[in-house]
């Protein structure tokens, strides 16, 4: 028979926030999958969990899953497990789970920690809907593309490493303006966590007041915005037009959104669209 593949979510910080399910799964595993070997040394560790462990990253995913499904074929348990929160979300283990389906394994998920959406409990922005970002791009003219790209109604959630945070909300406050509301959680559930929530324009002097708070991991959530108003948009696009004969698209959106009102990240976005398709006539 077949094996198991167990899809275990660990602890983001705080290693009491194992589930008992979780502990269960990784002691009842024949073969661990870790993101880091020694990194979950200390979990397993802790729990008293002895099976042995195989490294599965960024960098051997593909040739380690052929391996590991010989494994579950051969009917062992395998539990995949990654540094913090839940595999294949911003980590590695989707294409070891894609394989497992594909040779007719069963995945177990076994639900836990996650900063995403951790980090949005404590938002407090109410929505029916949220769109997970994960990381922007490192480069800064990469970063703001996917920005001005972004739907403005919906609330956003983004991962930042701790040297590009700052570069990233100044980014986030171009785009969607000083008003907008923003939550910077950093380092949940570990001894030094913060959470808080203000206008994308006091980003920057929240980042100065300590500089610890440029350290850790970071999860953003950026608010909703307004529905933009039909009439308004139109008329930024009318006129983002007739810049767009003189002007590159950036420049035009700026102009244009500044005149009539409308979200300069929308306009860029027909702007490029519109270049696009002029390029394919």
């Amino acid at each position: 028979m077949s094996g198991l593949l167990y899809v275990v979510a660990t602890p983001i910080g705080n290693l009491a926030d194992a589930s008992p399910r979780a502990v269960e799964a990784l002691r009842e595993a024949d073969l661990i999958a870790c993101e880091d070997t020694r990194t979950s040394r200390t979990l397993l560790a802790r729990h008293g969990i002895a099976a042995r462990t195989v490294a599965l990253h960024e960098h051997n995913e593909r040739a380690m899953s052929a391996r590991l499904v010989a494994d579950l074929q051969a009917g062992r348990r395998v539990a995949l497990i990654t540094d913090a929160g839940t595999p294949g979300l911003s980590d590695p283990g989707a294409l070891l789970v894609e394989a497992a389906h594909r040779a007719g394994i069963r995945v177990v998920p076994v639900p836990g920690p996650s900063a995403a959406v951790a980090a949005f409990s404590a938002a407090g922005f109410a929505a029916t809907r949220v769109v997970f970002a994960g990381f922007l791009p490192a480069a800064r003219a990469a970063r703001r593309k996917a920005l001005a790209a972004l739907d403005r109604a919906l609330p956003h959630i983004f991962y930042e490493a701790p040297h590009r945070i700052a570069e990233t909300l100044a980014d986030l406050a171009e785009t969607f303006g000083a008003a907008r509301e923003i939550v910077i959680a950093r380092e949940l559930t570990k001894k030094f966590e913060e959470i808080a929530r203000m206008p994308l324009g006091e980003t920057a002097a929240w980042l100065g007041a300590a500089p610890h708070r440029e350290q850790g991991e970071f999860v953003l959530v950026l608010g909703p915005g307004e529905i933009v108003q039909a009439d308004a948009l139109a008329e930024g696009q009318r006129v983002l037009a007739a810049l767009l004969e003189v002007l590159p698209a950036s420049e035009a959106a700026r102009i244009a959104a500044k005149l009539t009102g409308a979200p300069r990240r929308e306009l860029y976005r027909f702007a490029l669209d519109r270049k696009g398709t002029d390029r394919a006539r």
